[in-house]
């Protein structure tokens, strides 16, 4: 199983980046994915969540409006759209695969940093 984050890096307030989570190993299509964030010192916080069938989506209340997350069952890959970035975006962004099915199956990619600062 691995999930690889890309699109990370430092961008200005008020910028936008994208991130990229490209999943193999797994039957992609049956799990919901999920971004989460985390800085020093604190716990990791959900960000956006997308089910399987990319039909439903929810996001955590200091992103909403800002950042989209979509995924493509085809290439296996989910994103984050992030818009209007903040100084407190500023975290390492995780990639999640959850599913529970009989028992949890449950991945992790290593994350990508995002920065933003002027």
């Amino acid at each position: 199983v691995q999930l690889v984050e890309s699109g990370g890096g430092l961008v200005q307030p008020g910028g936008s980046l994208r991130l990229s989570c490209a999943a193999s190993g797994f039957t992609f299509g049956s799990y919901d994915m999920s971004w989460y964030r985390q800085v020093p010192g604190k716990e990791r916080e959900l960000v956006a969540r997308i089910i399987s069938s990319g039909g439903s989506s929810k996001y955590g209340g200091s992103v909403k409006g800002r950042f989209t997350i979509s995924r493509d069952n085809l290439k296996n890959t989910v994103y984050l759209q992030m818009n209007s970035l903040k100084p407190e975006d500023t975290a390492v962004y995780f990639c999640n695969a959850y599913r529970d099915y009989y028992k949890i199956y449950d991945y992790w990619g290593q994350g990508t940093q995002v920065t933003v600062s002027s």
